[in-house]
């Protein structure tokens, strides 16, 4: 496997002729420009599923919890006591409490946030995660009550829904296009699908631009006309862009996990064996090695070993593709007789590149993949609503083991939750909820092992890697500091030194 391909070669060809007929623009700008990938696709915080959307969200509204470092629940507006196992209070602290159209945040904007979210008539995906909130209650407008229909050790890190108006909520405001939220970035205007500006309580503006090339996106940074940029960028790239003098660059260890989905109600995806010897014949420590860089460490499940619930002892499947060849010749196929399948990602170069070496691993066992790349909404939509056999997708930003219930239990097959592969199993149903149920953090942890221990059998994903995080800025930026969720929250902090 070459270290270097056409790809590289074109970008480096597109660098040196775009610095023979440009140069890097001297022009001041009000703004620092964020380049991103793809836009959000709401900025709702009760719709919230993409990495863009949920990172964006995170700036524009406060929640009641937030987490630390360690993953562990701490307070954002609120300070919270366990009155008893079934009842959490919940006392909202006296700063951050404006709304950006100059109202008060009160308890009763946190019912009614709370409220719309558990209604089954919005539709939110993630009712799931407080579907045990059984009422709640108004004590005045600096505490709430929140009434469980079980115990939740874990019920205070649930609460990081950003919190909304309530008088806009009930008159049915756009928060998708125009949000309004308490966070230090407030909305300034979205004029098209490429350009998001926002305003910092300081007064400098924020804009998100969308450049869903990441060669161009670059080109751009060097040219000037983005400040920095995050994610998304090949190890070629990267290390190009290292002897860059204008440039700095950024790497850090991330849990950005990467997997295969399946359609488990497709008559081929559905049966373990293909699904075993897709596992199999895919060789990570190669790709990881020859075309992520070294920038990525595989994965066994959705959480990385240090997490209180992650897994010490998997790593995933491991590669043997012979025994990925005996299984399809279980099944009747062979390389001159190949099983066929679709195989479904974003038209992002690096992913497409990806996804034509994991076509070429499969292929030599014996399995055809057709790839079928699409713009990051097609795609993403086809995905929720099941219309693929497999695909690739990364989960970004995992804090809480209630994502188990979002990603496979039963009741979340999609608009309720995530499961989008359709995975109906009793026992994986039967795990969660016994760790959902259990008041010791030890036990659920327990469970949690026991249901990832599962989930590498029935194999409703292929759990891939965690890949690392990676930026680029002008040099004359400065405060921004990677994340190991990839958050924009640095985005608080940038700024631009003169060059004077």
């Amino acid at each position: 496997m070459k270290q270097f391909d056409n790809k590289t070669f074109r970008f480096f060809l597109l660098c040196f002729a775009f610095f023979i007929i440009t140069s890097c623009s001297d022009k001041p700008r009000e703004s620092i420009a964020f380049g991103i990938n793809t836009a959000p696709v709401t900025l709702d915080p009760r719709f919230t599923t993409d990495a863009i959307s949920y990172r964006i969200s995170r700036l524009l509204y406060r929640s009641l919890v937030d987490f630390d470092d360690s993953f562990q629940a701490i307070p954002d507006l609120a300070n919270w006591q366990a009155i008893s196992p079934n009842h959490y209070r919940f006392r909202l602290q006296d700063t951050g409490r404006e709304f950006h159209n100059g109202t008060r945040l009160t308890a009763s904007d946190v019912k009614s946030t709370y409220d719309s979210v558990l209604n089954p008539d919005t539709t939110s995906p993630h009712r799931g995660s407080v579907e045990m909130i059984e009422r709640i209650e108004v004590i005045d407008d600096d505490t709430v009550d929140f009434h469980l229909s079980r115990p939740d050790p874990l019920f205070p890190g649930r609460l990081v829904i950003g919190i909304m108006p309530a008088d806009l909520i009930a008159a049915k405001h756009p928060f998708n296009q125009i949000p309004v939220g308490s966070g230090e970035l407030r909305f300034v205007s979205w004029d098209d699908e490429a350009s998001l500006l926002l305003k910092r309580t300081d007064g400098k503006l924020i804009k998100f631009k969308t450049v869903k090339d990441s060669t161009v996106r670059v080109l751009k940074l060097l040219r000037g006309e983005i400040d920095l940029t995050q994610g998304d960028l090949s190890p070629e790239m990267v290390s190009w862009l290292t002897k860059r003098d204008s440039v700095v660059v950024e790497k850090q260890k991330g849990n950005t996990f990467t997997y295969i989905g399946f359609n488990l109600q497709d008559e081929m995806t559905g049966n373990l064996k293909v699904r075993q010897a897709i596992a199999h014949a895919i060789d990570r420590d190669k790709i990881i090695q020859f075309v992520m860089g070294q920038n990525a460490r595989k994965a066994g499940a959705l959480f990385p070993s240090h997490h209180w619930v992650g897994h010490q002892d998997i790593d995933g499947v491991a590669y043997n593709p012979q025994k990925s060849i005996a299984l399809l010749a279980e099944l009747g196929y062979d390389r001159s007789s190949p099983l066929v399948l679709s195989y479904k990602t974003s038209n992002n170069p690096f992913r497409l590149r990806l996804a034509t070496v994991i076509q070429s691993q499969l292929k030599q066992v014996g399995i055809g993949l057709n790839i079928q790349s699409y713009d990051w909404g097609t795609f993403y939509a086809d995905i929720k609503s099941g219309r693929f056999q497999m695909y690739s997708l990364s989960w970004v930003g995992l804090k809480m083991p209630d994502i188990f219930r979002y990603v496979f239990h039963s009741d979340a097959i999609p608009p309720k939750g995530a499961n989008r592969g359709r995975l109906i199993d009793s026992h994986v149903d039967s795990l969660i909820e016994q760790a959902e149920s259990s008041l010791e953090l030890e036990t659920q942890a327990e469970y949690y092992h026991e249901l990832q221990a599962y989930l590498l059998e029935v194999l409703p994903y292929v759990p891939l890697w965690y890949e690392d995080n990676a930026m680029a800025m002008s040099k004359n930026i400065t405060g921004y500091q990677l994340s190991e969720d990839g958050n924009f929250d640095a985005l608080l902090r940038v700024n631009r030194i003169s060059n004077d």
